[in-house]
C-alpha cells in the first residue's frame, strides 16, 4: 500500500496580497518612528550648534578688529574654527530637511497603506459573502497605479531634499572658503568659480532626474502642461525633431489616469530615440493626442528603423507589454503599425475618466 501525501493547499493570491500589505504597513509604522525619533535628535543637535556657531562668529569679530595686531596663525585658526562650524550647521540643516521629508513621504505612503487596507476589508466584499474582484476594476486599478507612483514620489523627494540640498550647500561653501582661504587668493578664488560652476551645472542634471523620475507639475497642472514640459526638455537634451499635437478641450483628468497615459507616453518616446540612435537617417516623432467627451487616443510615431511587431510580441517587451496591460485593463485597447526600413507607429485609446475636482 503506497501512502500518498497531500500537497498543501496553495495560498490564495488575495490573502497573500493582503499578508504582503499588513507586513509593509507594519515595517513602515517601525520605520516612521525611527526617522521619527532621528529627527527630534537632529533638532536638538542643530539647536546646539547653531549656539556654537554664534559664538565662534562672536569671536571672529573680535578677531576681525584686532586682524592687523594678532598673530597670523591665531587669525588662521579662528577662520578655520569658523569655516568648520559653518559647513557642520550647513550639513545638519541639510540632514533635518531630508529628515522631514522623509518623514512626511512616510506618512503619506502610511496613509495609501491605510486606504489598501480599508479597501480590502470593505469593497472587496460583495454582499453574499466571499470575494470579487471584478466589481471594482477601475477602483482596484487606481489602488495599483497609485502604489507604484507612491514609490516613485518618495524616491524624487529623496533626491530633491538629498543630493539637490547637498549642491546647494556645496555651492555656499565654496563661495565661504573663497574668502577665508589667505594663500593665492586669485588662484583660489578663480578654482572655486569653477568648481562652482561644475556644482551648479550637476544640479540641473539633477533637477533634469527628478522631473523624469516623477514631475511635480504632473500633479500641480495636470497631465497636458507636463506633456508639453516633457516634449520640449525631451527636444533640448537629445536634438530629436519631437512634433506635439493635441486636439480637444484640455482638462484634468482623475490622477491616476494621467499618471498612466504620461508614463506610457514617455515610453514611448524614448522607445523610438532609444532604438534609433544608430540611424543616419534624423529621427522624426510625432506625438499626436485626440482629446473627446467619451475617450483620449494617443499616437506615437517616427520615422526610424522600424521593427517587426510579431518579433516583439514573442521577445515579451515588458514596456510596450505593461502599455498594453494598463490600457486593456482600463477598457481601452492598443494597436502597433510598424515594419522594417518603414518606421513605427504605436496607438492606444482609453476611455476618459474627469477629475472629481
Amino acid at each position: 500500500m503506497t501512502l500518498q501525501v497531500a500537497n498543501p493547499p496553495e495560498e490564495n493570491p488575495l490573502e497573500a496580497f493582503e499578508k504582503e500589505i499588513e507586513a509593509e504597513y507594519a515595517k513602515v509604522r517601525e520605520t516612521l518612528k525611527e526617522v521619527t525619533l532621528m529627527l527630534g535628535q537632529s533638532q536638538a543637535e542643530l539647536a546646539k550648534l547653531t549656539q556654537r556657531n554664534a559664538t565662534i562668529s562672536s569671536h571672529l569679530q573680535q578677531v576681525q578688529a584686532q586682524f592687523d595686531t594678532m598673530p597670523r596663525m591665531d587669525i588662521k585658526v579662528a577662520y578655520n574654527a569658523a569655516l568648520d562650524a559653518q559647513q557642520r550647521l550647513l550639513v545638519m540643516r541639510g540632514q533635518l530637511d531630508k529628515l522631514q521629508n522623509d518623514e512626511e513621504s512616510l506618512r503619506r505612503y502610511l496613509k495609501l497603506i491605510e486606504r489598501v487596507r480599508e479597501y480590502l476589508a470593505t469593497d472587496y466584499k460583495p454582499a453574499g459573502g466571499g470575494r470579487s474582484i471584478a466589481n471594482n476594476r477601475p477602483a482596484s486599478l487606481e489602488m495599483v497605479i497609485n502604489a507604484q507612483e507612491a514609490e516613485r514620489q518618495r524616491l524624487s523627494r529623496q533626491m530633491h531634499d538629498g543630493p539637490a540640498q547637498a549642491l546647494s550647500n556645496f555651492i555656499v561653501q565654496t563661495e565661504i572658503v573663497s574668502r577665508l582661504l589667505d594663500i593665492d587668493q586669485a588662484r583660489a578664488k578663480e578654482e572655486m568659480s569653477n568648481l562652482k560652476s561644475a556644482a551648479t551645472s550637476t544640479f540641473k542634471a539633477v533637477r533634469t532626474f527628478i522631473f523624469e523620475l516623477r514631475p511635480m507639475m504632473l500633479d500641480d497642472l495636470g497631465l497636458f502642461p507636463t506633456i508639453k514640459r516633457y516634449v520640449e526638455s525631451f527636444k533640448e537634451q537629445t536634438g530629436c525633431d519631437v512634433n506635439l499635437s493635441i486636439k480637444g478641450s484640455e482638462r484634468r483628468l482623475q490622477s491616476f489616469l494621467e499618471v498612466m497615459i504620461f508614463r506610457a507616453l514617455q515610453e514611448l518616446v524614448g522607445n523610438a530615440y532609444r532604438h534609433n540612435e544608430d540611424n543616419p537617417v534624423k529621427l522624426q516623432i510625432s506625438v499626436n493626442i485626440v482629446l473627446d467627451d467619451m475617450t483620449l487616443k494617443v499616437s506615437v510615431l517616427d520615422n526610424g528603423k522600424g521593427f517587426d511587431p510579431e518579433t516583439i510580441e514573442k521577445s515579451g517587451h515588458l514596456g510596450l507589454k505593461l502599455i498594453q496591460e494598463r490600457v486593456e485593463l482600463l477598457g481601452g485597447h492598443m494597436e502597433i503599425d510598424s515594419g522594417i526600413g518603414r518606421g513605427a507607429r504605436v496607438s492606444f485609446q482609453v476611455p476618459i475618466l474627469d477629475s472629481e475636482n
